[in-house]
């Protein structure tokens, strides 16, 4: 693990992984440096891939007060400190990656894969979210802000989430249900910027799974009609992922060519 210093003195940890051009992996929310395990070890071959912790989660630290422009700074200097030359960015870690790159942060090329913005037959976003999960997180209850992203935001079962509240995994969840906050800042009112989008002048693959949900899949293909010079590609996967297996080889293919 090595660590890079943002300007507001948060410490961003990350991992190198193989060797080659340098490849950013951005994740959304709800999750650290090591979801990125597995894709980071099929990629390795061809790039230099680096996974990092998003701040207050992982081994990152925070910094109070937080905004959207923060993580684009945490951003940027993780590309000054590694090098890298290009980012790919699952779900609302999209947001992120375009923020950066509106900002002037030099990536050569982008991967978005199913940035969640509310399209056409989206369900409804919960009601009054980002002041709910402030609410408990102001009220030291992280497990109800996790809950409320789990069942209202994502959709998954009330029984599921129940049970997970038993095993070990909850506790890392709960560690990390402040940052759903930061997520939920960097996605606004969640409506495709299309403004955003067709400042980046890049080229960028444009992803999903054509296993998610029909709204999720509309949203990459509006995403990638405001983009100046995007590619669509739909691959076989799960509920808004896809396997590593599936994955390296198409990012490996669009990075490289």
């Amino acid at each position: 693990m090595d660590k890079v210093i943002s300007p507001d003195g948060t410490s961003i940890a990350y991992d190198r992984y193989g060797n080659g051009p340098g490849l950013i992996l951005i994740s959304g929310a709800f999750t650290d440096r090591s979801y990125y395990v597995p894709l980071a070890t099929e990629l390795a071959s061809s790039f230099t891939v680096i996974t990092y912790d998003r701040r207050g989660r992982g081994d990152s630290t925070d910094t109070t007060p937080y905004s959207v422009e923060r993580e684009v700074e945490d951003l940027a200097a993780l590309q000054e400190a590694t090098g890298a030359v290009f980012a790919s960015a699952d779900s609302s870690g999209v947001m992120v990656l375009l923020r950066a790159m509106a900002a002037g942060v030099g990536f050569e090329k982008l991967s978005v894969m199913e940035p969640p913005f509310r399209v056409e037959g989206a369900p409804p976003a919960p009601d009054r979210y980002l002041e709910r999960l402030q609410e408990f997180v102001a009220a030291g209850s992280p497990g109800g802000a996790a809950e409320l992203f789990m069942v209202e935001a994502v959709g998954q079962p009330q029984e599921l989430v129940d049970g997970f509240k038993n095993t070990p995994m909850w506790k890392s969840l709960e560690a990390m249900a402040p940052t759903l906050i930061y997520d939920a800042l960097q996605m606004g009112d969640s409506a495709v910027p299309v403004d955003l989008l067709a400042s980046i002048q890049v080229e960028t693959l444009a992803l999903h799974s054509t296993s998610s949900p029909d709204w999720l899949q509309r949203s990459v293909r509006e995403t990638a009609a405001a983009l100046p010079r995007a590619k669509l590609l739909g691959l076989p996967g799960e509920f808004h992922q896809v396997p590593p297996q599936v994955l390296a080889p198409a990012l490996t293919d669009f990075f490289n060519r």
